[in-house]
């Protein structure tokens, strides 16, 4: 059954550090296959709460949060792609997982391209979900300044402060990208709520801004890993972007080049009507990604 609420089984991971965590999100049937879920740079393990629902029965979706977010938002650095590959590895291992489908979104998306290609016996197939490939306009620029830009309101609320639960619920509620969207409110409000740490009146968001920055490091080198993969991989696009604005992350035509890099053993495909933030938690975008996720557990 889809509907109903989630149970979240907290899985503990040993990384450099200390502990990393992760979630299992969707049960599915005993013995279901496990897939393993990276969010993105400002993110936290509840991006993946709609697919999850959308995959119940099928797969067991394993969604980490990164260092510096969520559960994990004690764990300091290092940041960057190479310390979340490493840490998404780990969780591999946790779960005694010689290979398995990874699915990421965003920066989450730029972490199965890094593992991927350079652990290829390791990823059966990888679905990447608006990320993966350069972003249009990082290219030599100041990574912070980019950052600060490109991001928005996503950076500017990791200074912000709440007076309650409720006030965050409706920050995100107002957000550009999901205002009148298609995303279940009792899926905003669970994404909100386990965001936030602290005590009112000064509640704040759960990401370090530092481990946000520090992953801004790596922006001249997204991009390179994707084009190297030789397992089936998709890739998922959004045409709005992170203000539900008309400038995508990964422009189609981007899209359709690296496809035609490895015909047959990639697709590339626009997901209509959604953005970068909605192509994962909203309805349409959850189905399109729990799709691709049931086609890459039969490739």
């Amino acid at each position: 059954m889809k509907d109903g609420p989630l149970s979240a089984t907290r899985l503990e991971i040993e990384v450099n550090g200390g502990s990393l965590a992760a979630f299992r999100l969707a049960e599915g049937d005993r013995g279901a296959t496990p897939v393993v879920a990276v969010h993105g740079i400002t993110s936290h393990s509840r991006t993946w709460v709609a697919v999850a629902r959308e995959l119940r029965g099928t797969a067991a979706l394993i969604a980490v949060d990164l260092r510096g977010r969520g559960a994990s938002n004690a764990l300091g650095g290092p940041y960057g792609l190479a310390a979340h590959a490493r840490d998404t590895l780990a969780v591999l291992d946790r779960l005694e997982l010689e290979s398995a489908v990874l699915l990421g979104h965003s920066l989450g998306a730029y972490v199965v391209a890094r593992v991927a290609a350079e652990h290829p016996d390791r990823v059966s197939a990888a679905v990447l979900v608006d990320g993966g490939l350069r972003i249009p306009g990082a290219e030599n620029v100041d990574p912070q300044a980019f950052l600060d830009a490109f991001l928005g309101p996503a950076v500017a609320r990791l200074q912000m402060r709440f007076e309650s639960p409720q006030a965050y619920r409706d920050w995100w509620r107002g957000h550009p990208a999901l205002a009148g969207s298609d995303v279940d409110d009792r899926d905003l409000d669970a994404y909100a709520d386990y965001d936030l740490v602290g005590e009112e009146p000064e509640l704040r968001s759960a990401v370090s801004e530092a481990a946000v920055r520090g992953d801004a490091a790596d922006l001249f080198e997204l991009g390179d890993d994707a084009r190297t993969l030789t397992m089936p991989a998709t890739l998922l696009v959004a045409p709005r972007g992170l203000q539900n604005d008309p400038r995508p992350m990964q422009p189609l035509p981007l899209a359709r080049e690296w496809e035609g890099g490895a015909p047959g053993r990639r697709e590339a495909v626009e997901v209509p009507d959604v953005n970068h933030y909605t192509i994962v938690l909203g309805a349409r975008g959850s189905r399109a990604v729990a799709d691709a996720v049931r086609a890459a557990l039969t490739r």
